[in-house]
């Protein structure tokens, strides 16, 4: 079943994202460690390239997913950290993950932070999500 996306009406209504989201009784839930953008083999790729690291931590994301049985349309959150102290900054690198949600707007924090886990890293994606257990 998919996640039901809560919009309040009393609330901004052009906020980028739901404001909260239920999942379906019969749901497990998935917790995902931070998706960093990370090659195969553990390197940061296109150190400070926000846009890009933004695409593969996505894209980790994904694969992590996949293996608990969903995908990006059934996270029901996610937090984004940016290694930033500009407010510019911190709003491209939140874009270049939402973009990378193909119109999935879970609810969402975006933090700035003064650094992350490795060298030269911009960007990480927390996020937790439902995947439907199988009927019985």
């Amino acid at each position: 079943m998919t996640p039901r996306r809560i919009v309040a009406p009393l609330l901004h209504t052009d906020a980028p994202y739901a404001y909260a989201t239920v999942a379906a009784p019969s749901d497990t839930l998935v917790f995902c460690a931070g998706a960093c953008p990370i090659d195969e083999s553990g390197r940061v790729v296109t150190p400070d390239d926000i846009e890009a690291q933004a695409k593969l931590a996505v894209s980790n994301l994904g694969a992590v997913l996949r293996e608990a049985g969903c995908s990006l349309s059934d996270v029901l959150q996610t937090t984004v950290y940016v290694a930033t102290a500009d407010h510019a900054e911190l709003v491209r690198g939140w874009e270049a993950v939402r973009g990378e949600f193909l119109g999935v707007d879970p609810p969402s924090t975006l933090v700035g932070v003064s650094v992350l886990g490795y060298s030269g890293q911009r960007i990480e994606i927390e996020a937790i999500a439902a995947a439907s257990s199988p009927s019985p």
